[in-house]
């Protein structure tokens, strides 16, 4: 995969200024509805994948781990990247590139981008859509490290996070029944009009127990993808654990491949 818009690829030497009002321009590029080359119906359907004339959609996953030099301060981010085709994984590649800035709320894609992109440069496939373990339009600049990603390739993205960086939840989040789902709405902290639909807290599971259960995953639009549909991926493909299963497998990809590095 190579850039469509080099002009907006991550630069870890700009001032902080200039990286919010490159997020600014990259949020205004970005698409945050359906525009996708297939069916996002068929991911939840194995038997209507299998029926249609054209090939299962690839979906990507991406995460990162973290490698660390004598010191014990994190140097390098290891990205990795599982493609996924009908439920199959059909390839897995990684990057590791030095970390140039620390990590700052709302900049992470400007830590984490470039071994990213790197990543992703070596796939030998196209995916139809990419999954990142990070934010979308959940963002103080509607413009996380999804989104980001997103427009720079301009590949259908979304954002599937572990917490909620900023918006209000519509409702309580708490302790929701699996297969429910929450609108995250923007607020003050927001470049955009409060109330703006940003994305989902999605419950793709939960315990069968009134004693423990497991927040909700926060699903947003990166680009090329509305939030109704971020939220039906995230469901379609998480099987029998809570993150997505292409992200899942890049987690765990991502921790293999640092082992393989002897970290």
């Amino acid at each position: 995969m190579n850039a469509s818009r080099p002009d907006l690829v991550p630069d870890a030497s700009l001032e902080r200024d200039d990286m919010e009002a490159l997020q600014r321009e990259i949020a205004a590029a970005a698409a945050f509805e359906d525009d996708l080359e297939f069916d996002p119906a068929v991911l939840g359907d194995p038997l209507a994948a299998s029926s249609s004339a054209d090939d299962p959609p690839i979906v990507a996953g991406v995460d990162q781990s973290f490698l660390t030099n004598d010191a014990g301060d994190q140097d390098r981010a290891l990205s990795a990247v599982v493609a996924m085709q009908g439920g199959e994984v059909i390839e897995r590649v990684h990057a590791v590139t030095p970390l140039e800035i620390p990590y700052i709320p709302g900049l992470l894609s400007f830590r984490e981008g470039a071994p990213i992109l790197d990543a992703l440069e070596e796939l030998s496939v196209d995916p139809d859509l990419c999954l990142f373990d990070g934010s979308g339009r959940i963002h103080f600049r509607q413009a996380g490290i999804a989104t980001h990603m997103g427009v720079v390739l301009d590949v259908p993205s979304i954002g599937v996070a572990k917490s909620l960086l900023c918006g209000s939840p519509r409702e309580d989040v708490e302790n929701l029944p699996e297969g429910r789902r929450v609108g995250i709405e923007a607020n003050s902290r927001v470049d955009v009009a409060d109330g703006t639909l940003l994305g989902y807290a999605v419950q793709t599971r939960q315990y069968d127990s009134p004693n423990r259960y497991i927040n909700p995953l926060y699903v947003s639009p990166g680009h090329r993808v509305g939030p109704e549909t971020a939220a039906d991926v995230a469901l379609a493909l998480s099987t029998s654990y809570k993150l997505p299963e292409p992200v899942r497998l890049a987690d765990s990809y991502a921790d293999e491949a640092k082992r393989g590095l002897g970290e």
